[in-house]
């Protein structure tokens, strides 16, 4: 019986040692320089709101894309670029009485005004490391055609030479920042509706140019 048992937890160790192996993330320093585009399979861009001191409402954009141009010699260099969809609007207001809430906030001048400002687009303009994998960075956020500078916490998840799945160099990232809507000019039912808007990031992203 405990022979049976030795056999079960070597083989245990053994598929164990394997799994990590196959996971083990790279060095971010070793990853090939180059421009690598968001995973939306693996991405999410999601954010907060405070409804009345109560709650905090909770909504996310399904399209946006992002890209990272990478600089492995220095990566203090690489720069990020971001797009969002408004109208991809998707909240946690299901029971909403008007029909289509989503579209409403996504096209009403007081809101989102996609049809006057159709994106929200960010540009990074540095990348101060804190630690070795997390930093800050800062950059242009252009949102109701008023640009305006972010600051957001990056941290460096991990990174693969070789993803399992897709079998393509792969970086990992989450970042959060929060900003003040109302110094785009969004300032409808302030401060009912919190003018604190908090975000969170996650994505993956695919070296894409070889």
């Amino acid at each position: 019986m405990n022979y049976v048992k030795i056999a079960f937890f070597s083989l245990v160790i053994s598929f164990t040692a394997c799994v990590s192996w196959v996971f083990a993330k790279s060095p971010f320093n070793d990853m090939p320089q180059g421009v690598y585009a968001v995973d939306l399979s693996h991405a999410s861009v999601v954010w907060k709101v405070s409804h009345l001191g109560l709650s905090n409402y909770v909504a996310r954009f399904a399209d946006f894309d992002a890209t990272i141009d990478y600089d492995s010699s220095d990566i203090t260099k690489s720069t990020v670029t971001a797009k969002i969809n408004p109208m991809s609007i998707q909240t946690a207001y299901p029971n909403a009485k008007e029909k289509d809430f989503n579209n409403i906030l996504a096209t009403d001048k007081n809101w989102f005004n996609a049809a006057e400002f159709a994106s929200i687009n960010f540009v990074s303009t540095s990348i101060e490391m804190t630690a070795e994998k997390t930093a800050v960075m800062q950059g242009n956020l252009t949102f109701l055609g008023l640009s305006k500078t972010v600051s957001l916490d990056v941290i460096f998840n991990g990174a693969m030479l070789k993803q399992p799945f897709s079998g393509e160099p792969t970086m990992g990232f989450s970042a959060t920042t929060t900003i003040k809507r109302t110094d785009w000019g969004m300032d409808k039912y302030v401060p009912n509706i919190g003018d604190e808007v908090e975000v969170m990031i996650e994505g993956e992203f695919v070296k894409t140019d070889g």
